[in-house]
């Protein structure tokens, strides 16, 4: 059997732009996805804490240590700048991987910096990355 569970999770996100002239995603500044373990063009579940909108896209990386959470495509009629975001994905874990998972959660505060951070490699289990 296989269980699908939360992989990554950047949560209270704040949008920093939005272009409706891209393609289409979400752009992620690199060292904040980099640090849930998000990898480019990954499949996100995003939801926007002010609208209640929920949205699938892919990730890509920004500018890494800027802040960059961009809306990009469609996705740019889903918020406006300064909405919080939950920015989630997920993976397919055997019961035996499930019970040894933690996922890798970074919470921010308004411009983007990390908090609190929790999961993954257990000496970093819920340290405050920046002060």
């Amino acid at each position: 059997m296989q269980l699908t569970l939360l992989k990554s999770k950047i949560h209270r996100a704040t949008v920093t732009g939005a272009s409706l002239d891209y393609e289409g995603s979400l752009t992620v500044s690199g060292d904040l996805a980099e640090l849930v373990g998000l990898i480019p063009y990954e499949k996100i579940l995003v939801s926007n804490l002010n609208s209640g909108e929920r949205f699938e896209t892919y990730a890509i990386f920004g500018e890494a240590r800027r802040g960059i959470i961009e809306l990009n495509g469609a996705t740019a009629h889903l918020g406006k700048i300064g909405d919080r975001l939950t920015i989630m994905s997920f993976a397919r874990y055997t019961l035996e991987e499930a019970a040894l998972h933690a996922p890798r959660i970074a919470l921010l505060n308004e411009k983007n910096e990390v908090v609190r951070y929790e999961g993954g490699d257990p000496a970093h289990s819920l340290r405050i990355v920046n002060e």
